[in-house]
């Protein structure tokens, strides 16, 4: 019988102190193997120092050029004015979206992005030198195709390139759940958990603590992100949930793993 590797990223270190304690806790008491650093955030100082005590856990550079939030910002790490709005923040989003400013309406230059990108990635390896790859930040890799040649070039040049043969068998687990609770978000990872079939398997989430810091996140089309994202917290360091993967002989692992041949 084929072996089951599942892989679960953590998104968003980083951004808030209630995202960087759910994350740190979903890997040490739950199932997430890998956590993505986003060096522009806010709260980056505070995750650097949790992920430098932490040394098990796998750690991806999250480039960032999107500031997806109504009421909390970030911006650039660089002088890079082709990127960033009026008020000096990067855009809500790469994509299409009704009021908000959006990336490819900006007469971005790729000079500029490489230089910000280079800077993000110097910074996480200063504080996390354990850092094992590269991941982005709502679809940055696919918004545009310079972008995806650069994003190639300096995962090859920082050495944080996870090989693409022994990443490709990899497919997505999981289905979009904003609109369960957390209990119904234990129950359905539960089913799906006992369900899996053999392969490798990738689950990507945001984990959070439902805390009035996150209570005040939020933009249009997606209300409720603290009770979403405590609820993936919940689920993913359920006792029913790791009492599942055991039975199952579920192989969690990380990015650095599959680097290393191991899954």
């Amino acid at each position: 019988m084929s072996d089951t590797y599942l892989l679960v990223r953590a998104d968003d270190i980083g951004m808030a102190h209630g995202v960087n304690e759910a994350c740190i806790h979903a890997f040490r008491a739950g199932i997430a193997r890998s956590v993505e650093l986003m060096a522009p955030c806010p709260w980056f100082a505070e995750a650097a120092q949790m992920l430098a005590e932490c040394p098990d856990c796998d750690v991806g550079v999250h480039l960032t050029l999107t500031s997806e939030w109504d009421n909390l910002k970030w911006g650039p790490l660089t002088a890079v004015p082709s990127l960033v709005t009026e008020e000096g923040y990067f855009c809500q989003t790469f994509w299409p979206r009704e009021g908000v400013g959006v990336f490819q309406d900006l007469d971005w230059q790729i000079e500029e992005v490489e230089t910000e990108l280079r800077a993000q990635i110097e910074k996480v390896l200063k504080h996390v030198p354990h850092a094992s790859h590269l991941s982005g930040h709502m679809g940055l890799k696919q918004v545009d195709e310079r972008i995806g040649t650069l994003y190639e070039k300096l995962e090859t040049e920082y050495g944080l390139a996870v090989d693409v043969g022994a990443f490709a068998g990899f497919v997505g687990f999981g289905a979009e759940s904003r609109e369960l609770t957390p209990e119904e978000k234990t129950e359905s990872l539960c089913a799906n958990l006992a369900d899996m079939e053999p392969g490798k398997w990738i689950f990507v989430d945001h984990p959070a603590f439902d805390v009035a810091e996150t209570r005040a996140l939020g933009h249009l089309g997606y209300g409720g992100v603290a009770m979403d994202r405590e609820g993936v917290t919940r689920a993913w360091t359920d006792a029913r949930v790791l009492e599942t993967i055991r039975e199952r002989g579920i192989k969690l692992v990380s990015y650095a793993d599959v680097k290393k041949g191991l899954a």
